[in-house]
This record gives structure tokens, sequence and C-alpha cells, in this order.
């Protein structure tokens, strides 16, 4: 996990999911057990009171239903691993992406994951004036099976609209560069991620705006070779904030030393 203290939220979590592990997750009841990260320092962590009739949920980055034993999922409940999320994307869409996810890793064998938040724009909006609310979401794999990687692209908002980026497209998007060290051909291509499929649990996915689409609106692709979306020109580094400058290319740093220590496996 990577957790800024700018953001008050996570930047990152990196996950290796197997077979093994997901067949054992499924055998745990989810037990709520949201709490403030005692081992960030108070200033940079985010508080319960935060969220707290704030209209976002505490949304997940390496979610609790990935997690093997009683112990993963309470630490999965620790606000370092949240980000703001609207309760449109984190209990429809977003909730598809992780269980589609998590299919992969049963199909395949096993997937490593990278799952964030990306901040565009200058005028971001912050939680009780403290914890910084993205402006979509994330959730890089890579199928070691299969050779090929890509990543889901979401709004923080309600809707089914999501896109296939490649992982040169996220670094663009999100400032980091996930899974440095496979092959330049590899980085440079989206997989054709499976559609999301929600779950629609309480009926959350009822009257979603939007429409789920894994393409560009370009024409379809030949299966062998398919296009991705050109990236937004803009950057999620927010202008004139230096503290939050600072802080980012800190913690992309450490983003590319921890996963080029998670490539070499």
């Amino acid at each position: 996990m990577l957790h800024s203290g700018v953001s008050r939220a996570a930047l990152a979590a990196a996950e290796h999911l197997t077979r093994r592990r997901i067949l054992a997750a499924r055998q745990q009841a989810r037990e709520d057990a949201f709490h403030a990260e005692d081992r960030l320092p108070e200033e940079e962590r985010a508080r319960l009171a935060d969220y707290a009739r704030s209209g976002f949920d505490r949304g997940h980055m390496a979610p609790s239903g990935d997690m093997p034993t009683l112990s993963a999922q309470a630490e999965s409940f620790s606000l370092a691993n949240m980000v703001p999320q609207n309760p449109g994307s984190n209990r429809c869409l977003w909730e598809g992406i992780e269980s589609t996810v998590r299919e992969l890793a049963v199909d395949t064998g096993e997937v490593w994951v990278l799952t964030g938040p990306i901040f565009e724009g200058q005028d971001l909006q912050r939680l009780n004036g403290r914890v910084l609310v993205p402006t979509s979401l994330y959730k890089a794999v890579y199928l070691p099976a299969r050779g090929e990687a890509g990543a889901y692209v979401a709004p923080n908002g309600p809707g089914l609209a999501w896109r296939a980026v490649s992982l040169e497209g996220l670094r663009e998007l999100a400032g980091l560069d996930a899974f440095p060290t496979l092959p330049a051909s590899v980085r440079a291509r989206a997989m054709s991620l499976p559609e999301p499929r929600p779950s629609n649990v309480r009926g959350s996915c009822n009257n979603q705006p939007g429409v789920v689409t894994s393409r560009p609106s370009a024409p379809p692709p030949d299966p062998g070779s398919s296009p991705e979306p050109s990236p937004p020109a803009t950057s999620w580094w927010p202008e004139g904030k230096l503290a939050v400058v600072v802080a980012g290319v800190f913690a992309v740093a450490m983003v590319i030393a921890f996963l080029r220590v998670l490539g070499r496996r």
C-alpha cells in the first residue's frame, strides 16, 4: 500500500491474486471494521469523522473480497486503504470491476493488480477540508499466463461508462509507472478487458446513467490489435499546489521502487 499524507488517502494498492487466495476469500463472511490507521502520523491520516455525512463511501482500493483470512480482511478496512468514492460508482460499476478481476484470477491462476485514484484539474474537493476526492479510479492488471496487461479507468461518479487503457496510457493519467519491468510491447497495448458484471446488490445499479464500454468510440478493431483511446492532455497534478507536486513526485518514486521489487517475482 502506498499512502499520501497530502491526500490523506491511498495512492496505490498492490495485490497478487491467485486462484487459491480467491477461493479462500469466498469462504470469509464480511465483517466491516473501518478504522483510522494509527501507524501513520496523526495529521497525515484520514479520520472516520472525515467521511461521516459526506455523501461519499469509504472506497476500498484493495477490496475486502480479495482477502483470504479474517486478519487480512480486517487490515483492508484501514482508512489508509480507502479513497472517497461516489456511492454510484462504489456499489455498482466498481463492484463489478472488482468481481471481474477476481474471476480473472480464478480462470488464469494468478493476476497482479494495482488500484488507485486519479486526480485531474485544479478544483479538487476535500472531505472535511482534509481528504482529497479523486476524479477517477484505475485498476491495472497483469496476467502472466497470457503475457497481457491493461487498466480499467472509470469516473468517480454514477454511471456504467468505463474504458480500457494501456499501462503507458495509465502513466499519463495517474502519474505512476505500473509494472515497470514488463516489456515495452506489453505496456504499450491495452489487453481486451472483460466486461464488468455488477451484481446490483440492493438495486444499487438501478437507473444508472451511461453505457458500459471497453473500447473508444472508433469502429471495432481487429481482434489482434485493439487501438486505445488517447490519454487526456491534462495532468492530475494540481497547478500552483507545490505541496501536492512534491508529495506526488516522492510518491511516484516510491511506487516505481516498490513495483520493481514486485516485478522481479
